[in-house]
């Protein structure tokens, strides 16, 4: 599902796994804009981050893999 625009503090279900993620930071590179997620768990701050581009097309930006999980936040 695409959202107007990728946030921080959104949280993100991966497609495979099923657990959430939570958008951490979002950065550029030359033409390109990342997300990196961390894991919504109690875990989370020895946790591993994901780097994931972002998509982007005319019905807004998505993370390929995940599913957005706030569906009436945005």
């Amino acid at each position: 599902m695409a959202v107007k625009s990728i946030q921080l503090g959104q949280v993100w279900r991966n497609d495979d796994s099923g657990k959430d993620f939570l958008v951490t930071k979002l950065y550029n590179e030359v033409f390109t804009q990342y997300a990196v997620l961390r894991p919504a768990e109690v875990t989370a701050p020895e946790a591993p981050t994901v780097r994931v581009k972002v998509a982007k097309s005319a019905a807004g930006a998505t993370l390929p893999g995940f599913t957005f999980t706030q569906e009436g936040a945005f």
